[in-house]
C-alpha cells in the first residue's frame, strides 16, 4: 500500500463558470491547482441537492442506492412534513470509513451529512445541520472543547441566509469560513492525518444572498454596492486555500471540488397552483394569500396529486392502499404519471416560450430505489426556474421566492481539480470530460492503493496518469 496523503477541499454549490473561465486570473491559487494538474466539470447527482450530493460523491453510490432524495425525505406515506436527512440516515460507508479499515487516518470537517457525528479512525467536526455547539458536533467528543480553545467558537453555518440583511449575513459568512479554514489549519498541523476533508459552506450561502446583484440578467438585478461581493469572496476563499496548502508537502494530492454549481433563478413555478389548475389537487377552502401547503388545507378525498417546493419540484401521486386517504387505483397509477409527466414537459412560460422543464421518474434514474422516492422529479425551466410549494399567489409564476429572499438556483455542475501540490504547472489547463462526483471516492481509494467496493458506481479519474505538456516550467 502506498504512503502518501490526500487533501480535498469541498466548496459548497462552486460554480465551474465563475472559477474556470471568468475569474480564473482573480484566482491564484487555484489556477496554480489548474494549471498543474486536471480539471473539469463535476456532474452532481439527480438531484444536484447539497445533501445527496455530497453523500453520493464520498460513497460512490446514487441517491437511490442511498435513500436520500433531497434535503428532506418522506418517511412515511402520509401527508406530514418531511424529515431532514442526517449521518444517522447514511447507511453506507464513507470514503473515510473505508480507509479507517485500512488503518488510515482521516480529519473530515463538515462534510454533509455527518451530524450526528459518528466514530471515525482519525477526527471529526459534523456538518451544516448540526444545530449550534451545544450539541455532539465532534468526534472525538472532546475535540470541540479542543477547538474552542485553540481556534475560537467554530460556526456551522450562517444563521438565516435568506434575509434582506445582506451586510450582516455577508459578515456572518467570512467569519463562518475565517474560522472553519484556521480550524482547518490547526487540526492538520496537530493531528496524526493520511486523509483529509473539508466543506466549506460560504460559497453556497453567498450565490443565494448576492447572486442577483452581480448577474445583470437576473430579473431582479439593481445597481448594488454588492455587485462584485461573491468575486471578492472568492478571491477570500483562494487566499484562504493558499495559507492550506503551505501546510502539506509537495508530494500531497490535492482535489478541490463541489458537489454542484449555481445558476440565475429567474423565478418560482408554483406545482401547487398548477396541480389545483389541473383538478388534481383539491382544497377543503379558497386560499387567497401566500400560504404554505399544510395537510389541513387539503381535501385529500379528491386529491390525486401534490407537490413540494424546494430548488427542485416533487411530486407525489395519493394512492389507493399507499396514502391513508389515497384515491388513485394503483391500476391507473402509470397512465395518470404519465399524464403529468407531459403535461409538466410541455408547460410554458407567461411569455408563450416552452419552459423547457425535465421530469424525471425515479425507477428509471438510480439501480435501486430505497426508501420512499417521489413519484416524479421535476426541473422547471431547466433549473432556472425553483419549484414553490405554497398556494394562494393566484398564478403559477412568481418572481420571489416563498421561503425567503433567494437569487441563484442549483445547475447540474460543480468543479473538479487534482494535482499533486509540487507539480510543475503547465501553459494551459487539462481539461477532463464526463467526471461525476460519484467518481471522487474511488479516485481517493486508488490513491491509497484500496480496492473499490461492491456497488459503487463511480470510474477512477486518471489524475495522476496525464503526460505533462513538454514545455512545463517551475511553479510560479
Amino acid at each position: 500500500m502506498k504512503t502518501k496523503k490526500v487533501m480535498v477541499i469541498g466548496l459548497d454549490c462552486a460554480a465551474p463558470e465563475l472559477v474556470f473561465e471568468r475569474w480564473i486570473d482573480e484566482l491564484p491559487h487555484l489556477k496554480r491547482l489548474i494549471y498543474s494538474g486536471v480539471a473539469g466539470r463535476l456532474r452532481s447527482t439527480d438531484p444536484p441537492i447539497t445533501v445527496p450530493a455530497w453523500a453520493s460523491m464520498v460513497t460512490s453510490k446514487d441517491p437511490g442506492q442511498l435513500g436520500f432524495y433531497g434535503f428532506r425525505n418522506r418517511v412515511r406515506y402520509g401527508y406530514g412534513g418531511n424529515q431532514i436527512v442526517d449521518s444517522t440516515d447514511l447507511r453506507e460507508p464513507t470514503v473515510w470509513d473505508i480507509l479507517g479499515k485500512y488503518g488510515l487516518r482521516s480529519i473530515v470537517i463538515g462534510v454533509p451529512p455527518s451530524y450526528p457525528p459518528k466514530p471515525i479512525h482519525g477526527c471529526l467536526i459534523s456538518c451544516f445541520l448540526t444545530p449550534d455547539r451545544s450539541y455532539p458536533h465532534t468526534f472525538p467528543a472532546e475535540l470541540g472543547e479542543e477547538i474552542e480553545r485553540e481556534v475560537g467558537e467554530y460556526q456551522f453555518d450562517v444563521e438565516n441566509f435568506r434575509t434582506h440583511d445582506v451586510g450582516a449575513l455577508l459578515k456572518q459568512i467570512y467569519e463562518m469560513t475565517r474560522t472553519r479554514f484556521a480550524t482547518a489549519r490547526y487540526l492538520i498541523q496537530n493531528k496524526p492525518w493520511d486523509f483529509f476533508m473539508m466543506v466549506e459552506m460560504g460559497t453556497d450561502r453567498i450565490h443565494h444572498a448576492f447572486w442577483h446583484y452581480m448577474d445583470e440578467q437576473h430579473v431582479l438585478h439593481r445597481p448594488s454596492p454588492y455587485k462584485d461581493a461573491i468575486l471578492e469572496y472568492y478571491r477570500f476563499v483562494d487566499g484562504e486555500i493558499g495559507q492550506l496548502l503551505e501546510l502539506v508537502d509537495d508530494d500531497t494530492v490535492v482535489m478541490v471540488v463541489s458537489d454542484h454549481g449555481a445558476k440565475r433563478m429567474d423565478g418560482g413555478f408554483c406545482i401547487n397552483e398548477w396541480l389545483i389548475q389541473q383538478g388534481l389537487l383539491k382544497l377543503k377552502k379558497r386560499v387567497d394569500r401566500l400560504t404554505p401547503l399544510t395537510p389541513d388545507l387539503v381535501d385529500w378525498k379528491q386529491t390525486r396529486a401534490w407537490g413540494y417546493g424546494g430548488y427542485f419540484g416533487r411530486l407525489c401521486i395519493n394512492v389507493k392502499g399507499r396514502e391513508p386517504h389515497g384515491i388513485v387505483p394503483r391500476s391507473r397509477y402509470e397512465w395518470l404519471r404519465n399524464r403529468i409527466a407531459r403535461q409538466l414537459r410541455t408547460l410554458k412560460d407567461e411569455k408563450g416560450n416552452p419552459l423547457q422543464t425535465r421530469v424525471i421518474k425515479p425507477e428509471r434514474k438510480y439501480v435501486v430505489t430505497r426508501n420512499i422516492p417521489p413519484d416524479l422529479l421535476v426541473y422547471f425551466g431547466d433549473l432556472y426556474w425553483r419549484s414553490v410549494g405554497s398556494v394562494g399567489m393566484g398564478s403559477c409564476f412568481v418572481y420571489e421566492n416563498d421561503t425567503g429572499p433567494d437569487g441563484a438556483n442549483h445547475d447540474y455542475e460543480g468543479i473538479f481539480i487534482a494535482t499533486k501540490k509540487g507539480a510543475p504547472v503547465g501553459n494551459k489547463p487539462r481539461t477532463l470530460n464526463r467526471l461525476h462526483l460519484m467518481d471522487v471516492t474511488p479516485t481517493i481509494l486508488r490513491e491509497f492503493g484500496v480496492p473499490r467496493r461492491k456497488g459503487m458506481q463511480g470510474k477512477m479519474i486518471p489524475i495522476s496518469m496525464v503526460p505533462r505538456p513538454a514545455n512545463t516550467k517551475t511553479r510560479p
